[in-house]
């Protein structure tokens, strides 16, 4: 049996998605989608229909009063992790879904540049401790460089350069396929660090020499970007990626 449906603007809101005058503007804007068409005025739904905004699936299941939200993201080049900027640059905030209660806070930052997964939660408790230095939660890269790794620069980048702000590191060092590589100048490489001091990753690697050319955050802590995220685009985190960030905020360092 069919289950019982409801306007889509009614089912998204009780859902925790949006008020329903929200909603209703981004059906106005082409930005919903319901099983694979534009959405218009009037349509119906239930939970086990296929309901898209700016192409990200939207979990249609009421939610847990009280519980707190996650959110992945996809940020591309030109986007700033700001919520207003003096340059009237974008922002990551302006493609975000409304939370269905607070607001989101963004767990670190990238700069304008950088691309890749950045993570927002409700919980500002939660993004506080992921984003203190005494967690130590790995931040994974995919960087692109321009120069020549030496072993001694090599070694430099993992047993510590020091920067204007303090010595620093990565945690591992990798070169990826040589598939990936496209030019005898330009190489990369996969890069773990457990900090998140601005432009960290570049400057660790200007200060051996090598300038980056692309930067694409991959992992936090233990979420990995996914695969289907197109830049510009997010998904809700479920109750398990939630609770395993809980868990990482509040493990001991190692070491």
């Amino acid at each position: 049996m069919r289950e019982k449906l409801m306007r889509l603007q009614k089912l998204l809101a009780a859902a925790g998605l949006g008020s329903r005058r929200h909603i209703e503007e981004w059906i106005r804007d082409g930005r919903l989608t319901l099983n694979g068409r534009l959405a218009r005025l009037g349509d119906q739904a239930g939970p086990g229909d296929e309901v898209r905004l700016d192409g990200s699936r939207l979990q249609l299941d009421a939610p847990v009063p009280g519980a707190h939200q996650l959110l992945l993201y996809h940020k591309p080049v030109g986007e700033v992790t700001t919520r207003q900027d003096p340059q009237a640059r974008p922002t990551v905030f302006e493609r975000l879904p409304p939370p269905r209660n607070g607001r989101w806070v963004s767990v670190g930052r990238l700069d304008v540049n950088t691309t890749g997964l950045l993570l927002f939660t409700t919980d500002g408790a939660l993004a506080h401790r992921l984003m203190h230095p005494s967690a130590e939660v790995e931040r994974e890269y995919q960087v692109r460089v321009h120069g020549t790794l030496s072993a001694q620069a090599l070694r430099a980048l993992t047993t510590g350069v020091k920067l204007e702000d303090g010595p620093a590191r990565f945690e591992r060092v990798e070169p990826l396929p040589s598939t990936q590589q496209r030019s005898a100048h330009q190489h990369w490489y996969r890069v773990v660090l457990r900090e998140g001091r601005n432009r960290e990753v570049r400057r660790l690697w200007a200060a051996v020499g090598c300038e980056v050319s692309r930067l694409r955050r991959t992992r936090y802590g233990p979420l990995e970007l996914p695969a289907e995220l197109r830049p510009g685009t997010w998904r809700l985190g479920s109750a398990a990626e939630l609770a395993a960030l809980e868990q990482v905020s509040r493990a001991a360092p190692s070491g």
